[in-house]
């Protein structure tokens, strides 16, 4: 069975990384000791050693121990054993292409998809759609397809940002550049703000959080759905 938190973001204005979802991911991963962590995204260009002490750092606050896949000899290994898995943000693209230069995508994958506890957050929430067409990274390296995990039916759009009615930018909006993606895909995408997330339980799957997230589907006007949502009419 199933079982994920896909977050829009690690950070929350004037929270510390990762303090906003804490008291979840507590209950998330309630019996876990430790989980394997993935640091390919590299935000800012950050080191993997670097990016699993910050990891560490928030974990440690609710007794969790953090390990990052690097660390080990037999990669393989490490995710057929881990008791969670926690995937951060940064480039998406990266992040994709080191899943598939280490050859750990289909491990990875199988292992979610058998009840292994998946957390993600921005880049780490863009591979659990079925593309990562609608990050807001740029293409800095390539990897050798879009294709992510699929563990659910939808892309997300992380970091969704609302037209600023008082900005004097004249360049596309983040729906107008949703909007371009679906004159050539179909994919429907969710738009998650800030603080937002969504939990896989099996085949349930629920919006939560504060704020509405905003739903995009081809040949339709977009919806604004409440926290609490049930999305299984996506899956």
């Amino acid at each position: 069975m199933k079982k994920l938190l896909i977050a829009s973001t690690s950070t929350v204005h004037g929270k510390s990384y990762l303090e906003y979802i804490l008291p979840e991911l507590s209950e998330f991963f309630k019996g876990v000791n430790e989980i394997l962590f993935i640091p390919y995204a590299r935000p800012g260009g950050i080191s993997h050693d670097a990016y699993t002490e910050k990891a560490s750092a928030a974990f440690e606050k609710i007794n969790i121990r953090v390990r990052g896949i690097h660390e080990f000899t037999n990669p393989f290994g490490a995710i057929n054993s881990a008791k969670g898995i926690f995937t951060g943000g940064g480039n998406t693209f990266l992040l994709l292409k080191q899943l598939y230069d280490t050859k750990v995508i289909s491990s990875l994958k199988n292992v979610v998809e058998n009840g292994t506890p998946y957390f993600g957050t921005s880049a780490g929430s863009n591979i659990t759609g079925l593309t990562i067409q609608n990050t807001n990274d740029m293409p800095i390296i390539y990897p050798p397809s879009f294709t992510s995990f699929g563990f659910i039916n939808f892309n997300i759009n992380p970091h969704y940002l609302d037209p600023d009615p008082n900005s004097t930018h004249m360049g596309e909006t983040r729906e107008t550049r949703i909007n371009e993606f679906h004159t050539l895909n179909s994919t429907p995408v969710l738009g998650l703000r800030e603080g937002s997330w969504i939990h896989v339980k099996g085949t349930k799957i629920v919006l939560k959080g504060s704020l509405f997230a905003r739903l995009f589907q081809k040949g339709k006007q977009p919806v604004e759905l409440p926290p609490d949502t049930d999305l299984n009419f996506l899956m």
